[in-house]
Parts: C-alpha cells; structure tokens; sequence
C-alpha cells in the first residue's frame, strides 16, 4: 500500500526516508524499476522517438534514481514517496485509451478530466514539491553524489510535471 497511511504505521520513515522504510517497500521499488525498464524497451520498439522522447526521458531518471535505491538499500522510502507520483499514471492511461477509443465528448472522459486534474495536483505536483522541500531540508544528511542526483532528478521532473500539468488544462479545459 503506497497510502499516507505508512508514515503513520511507519512514522520512523517521517524522520528518516534514508535508511528507513516499511516491509516490502524495497521489493516493491525493485519491481517499479523492472516496470519502468520494461516500459522504456517497449517505447523504444513500438513508438517513434519524436513521440515519446519525453517519457524515455522521464523513465531513464527514474530507473537510474530508483536503481540507485534497490542497489544502495538507501533512499528507499524517497523512493516509495515518489511512487505516489505514480497513482496519477491511472487518470492519465485512462485519458489515453479514452481519447483512442474517440470517447472525448462523453461524460466519462469529462469526469475522468476532472478527477485526473485533482490527482495531480495532489499526487505529482505536491508530493514532488514535498520531495524538493525534504531533500534541501534534509542536504547535510545526504552525500554530495546522492544530494546531486536527487536535486537533478527533481530539477529534471518538476519542469516536466509543470509542462504536462499546462497541456492537460490547455487539451482538456481551454480548448
């Protein structure tokens, strides 16, 4: 379960996203790097790069970012809190297969939109901003190479997030 509710069975990890983290959560960052691996391969087969330049892109920081936790056993619970980003990747495919299946003027792509425009507010944008805020707050717990590839990491999504965020309101709200 990636619900708030960790910190609150697990409120050591509210203090420590280092070297803590909850049972299970590093088998489950393991097969989110596996998840994101398989992804990227199939990208790179089925699409054309000028398509999904962006998400190769996304996947790449996040397998390296996530590889790095699996591999160091560290930085796990940072990575079990980004995966909350990833609640909102259900609202997005959904919007996709809605728009492939030409269901766009319908109330179920409407609502969709809504919920979709609420999750990520919630799920990407706040928790990434909590994110940034955690690792500058937390820099002098951090090694240097570490602090480097978190701060680049985050400096790299938020951007990203922010763009995508604009071009959901523009497709969905201001057309």
């Amino acid at each position: 379960n990636l619900s708030p509710c960790r910190f609150y069975l697990h409120p050591e990890m509210s203090k420590d996203l280092v070297g803590t983290h909850p049972p299970g959560a590093h088998s489950l960052v393991a097969v989110s790097v596996g998840y994101f691996l398989e992804d990227f391969v199939d990208m790179l087969c089925n699409q054309k790069l000028h398509q999904s330049w962006e998400l190769l892109f996304h996947h790449s920081v996040v397998i390296i970012c996530f590889g790095l936790a699996v591999l160091l056993h560290q930085y796990v619970g940072f990575a079990l809190v980004a995966l909350l980003v990833e609640i909102n990747s259900i609202f997005l495919h959904l919007r996709q297969i809605l728009l492939m299946a030409n269901l766009v003027h319908t109330t179920c792509y409407r609502l969709n939109s809504l919920v979709n425009l609420g999750t990520y507010v919630v799920f990407r944008i706040a928790t990434l901003a909590w994110m940034t805020r955690w690792l500058f707050l937390n820099r002098q717990n951090v090694p240097p190479a570490t602090y480097a590839v978190g701060t680049v990491g985050m400096a790299i999504m938020t951007p990203m997030n922010i763009i995508l965020f604009y071009r959901l309101l523009r497709s969905d709200f201001f057309k």
